[in-house]
């Protein structure tokens, strides 16, 4: 798209840049140790491994994006199983990601480390279902098939803030339950009532899916803003709901943020599904295109996204929370994969393509161009890697003040221009 060079811009791109200092931003860094032990503790805990008798047949489901240590959880939860007796395998448990498939869902399941080899059981992937209840007004409920057949279910999941609702209940085992396991299906299904209303309809679904099946227990993950685990716990059937929303609202405090409330631009070096379910995770930017309340801090003017990351496997879901993008992000997009995730979500506005500009150093240049009010060199920007990676940033100068006032914030760095090379590339942070 060569043809972005020859946009008609008032008085050019030449505009004046603040330079950036590195900042360190500090958060609560309490994190297991050993997980496998934490996984193998809680699953032999009496109430918990006295749900599982010899020979039972039981199904492991995981697959949510990005979770710290999954790998060395399913693994835990395969050993302890099999000592109790029990003969476990894996399936994967993620709606409609990679692309829908069972094969693309193993090869993702793959890339997390979760193979027969690395876990020590087989996976059984396929994108087959079982109806196997209905909500009151006739939304039909969804099994993955393996799981459905086996003698019982054990879910692992991470339990945070959603990306896209608020509620008692956000992203973890119970919309794993529902979600995850009902894969394309049952995820279309129970996206067609919106996700404003997810808050009452997961936790009745999940409700009647563990009613309706051999599901065992989950295993619910909470993690640090240092992407450490903090918290790993065996949840049943009776007490999840409960259990789970108390783990989100620790979640919440732990996670990370930018201790900052107004930026004019955030400049993100990558986005990618295993970061966020969205991306870059407006919990992170503040950024909500659906007017749902909880997500208003920061005040964030342009969004600038220069990357995909390579673990996305081209699936750009998110993308319309951005302003500004490059051409090689552009380049990078597989729509089959972000579409099916983006239709299935039933918010079609998550694949909106933002203006893509041929380099780095245009894309940056045209938000700055275009922020309201800001004065050229005064502009408030703030550079991080991507949302998961918030202990390192960069800010621009007239924000030092702020820095140097927080208790939990410290400059580590010069201030410096912004480092494009030749070609327009920025150096990666």
């Amino acid at each position: 798209m060569s043809r972005n060079s020859e946009i008609p811009i008032a008085g050019g791109l030449d505009v004046a840049l603040p330079k950036m200092v590195t900042v360190h931003q500090r958060f609560a860094d309490a994190h297991i140790g050993d997980v496998e032990q934490a996984v193998l503790t809680q699953i032999a805990r009496p109430e918990i491994s006295a749900r599982v008798t010899p020979g039972m047949a039981i199904a492991i489901g995981a697959g949510s994006r990005g979770i710290a240590n999954i790998d060395t959880a399913v693994r835990a939860t395969v050993k302890a199983l099999r000592e109790l007796g029990a003969e476990p395998f894996i399936f994967p448990a993620m709606g409609s990601h990679a692309g829908a498939t069972g094969e693309g869902q193993q090869a993702l399941l793959a890339s997390y480390g979760i193979t027969e080899e690395g876990v020590g059981a087989p996976v059984r992937a396929s994108m087959d279902t079982v109806q196997i209840a209905e909500l009151d007004d006739g939304t039909p409920l969804h099994v993955d098939r393996h799981a459905h057949d086996a003698d019982g279910i054990v879910l692992i999941n991470r339990v945070k803030p959603h990306t896209t609702f608020r509620g008692p209940i956000e992203s973890g085992v119970a919309k794993m339950i529902v979600i995850g396991m009902g894969k394309i299906q049952g995820a279309t299904h129970m996206h067609w009532h919106g996700m404003d209303r997810f808050p009452e309809v997961l936790p009745r679904a999940a409700t009647l899916i563990m009613e309706n099946t051999s599901f065992l227990f989950g295993v619910g993950m909470v993690e640090n803003a240092y992407d450490q685990t903090t918290i790993v716990e065996a949840l049943l059937p009776d007490t999840l709901l409960d259990r789970e929303t108390e783990l989100q609202a620790k979640a919440k405090s732990l996670m990370g943020r930018l201790y900052f409330s107004d930026i004019d631009l955030l400049l993100i070096d990558r986005m990618g599904k295993e970061i966020s379910g969205a991306g870059f995770d407006p919990n992170i930017t503040g950024r909500n295109s659906r007017g749902v309340s909880g997500f208003d801090d920061p005040r964030v003017q342009k969004i600038v996204v220069l990357d995909l990351t390579e673990k996305t496997n081209g699936n750009a879901t998110g993308l319309g929370l951005a302003d500004v993008i490059t051409q090689k992000l552009y380049d990078a997009i597989d729509y089959p994969a972000t579409y099916g995730n983006v239709i299935t979500s039933a918010y079609l506005d998550g694949a909106l393509i933002p203006i893509s500009m041929p380099t780095d150093q245009q894309a940056v240049q045209l938000a700055v161009k275009t922020l309201i009010r800001v004065k050229q060199g005064e502009a408030r920007i703030v550079r991080i890697r991507d949302t998961l990676s918030l202990e390192k940033i960069a800010v621009s100068e007239p924000m030092l003040s702020e820095v140097e006032q927080h208790p939990d914030m410290s400059i580590t760095g010069e201030a410096e221009p912004f480092a494009f090379a030749a070609d327009g590339t920025l150096s990666p942070m």
